[in-house]
């Protein structure tokens, strides 16, 4: 049996939730279907989530909220989805992260993903996907194809 995909993630509205359960459960049944699929485990943070070292490789999952600046030209203040970026920056648990997906909504242009975009850049880790608002099952199955692949190599 594989090891699991580890996802790590934040949730303000709800949305990013409901894709990695609906990307969970695509995995559980992938897994019936062929036993060499890998199964997915879910830990998500918030404000009441204790600093811990992580210590098996994850993906991150991070939507986009901003409060001031566009975050291209005039700054960026992000809200609420600091603690996610805090929980990765702690000790070396950045090194554990084999990647980032974003989610947002597509009319907010350049700011669409963003802040995922800028933890794979301040933290050294790849951009590796995104979706918008809730995604759809062909998101779901085009992102746990990539962590799958990614999820191989480490």
């Amino acid at each position: 049996m594989p090891a699991p995909i580890n996802i790590l993630y934040i949730s303000i509205s709800g949305n990013t939730r409901s894709f990695v359960e609906d990307l969970q459960e695509f995995a559980e049944q992938q897994h019936q279907i062929a036993a060499d699929q890998p199964l997915i485990t879910l830990k998500e943070i918030s404000e009441a989530s204790p600093l811990v070292d992580e210590t098996v490789p994850y993906f991150a999952f991070v939507p986009t909220y901003l409060d001031g600046g566009n975050g291209i030209d005039n700054g960026v203040k992000e809200l609420l989805t600091t603690v996610l970026g805090e929980y990765i920056a702690y000790h070396t648990n950045r090194k554990y992260c084999l990647g980032v997906v974003g989610s947002g909504n597509r009319n907010f242009n350049e700011q669409y993903c963003l802040t995922a975009k800028r933890y794979a850049r301040d933290y050294g880790f790849p951009f590796i996907g995104d979706y918008e608002l809730r995604g759809t099952s062909t998101d779901v199955k085009r992102i746990y194809a990539t962590l799958q692949q990614i999820a191989a190599t480490h």
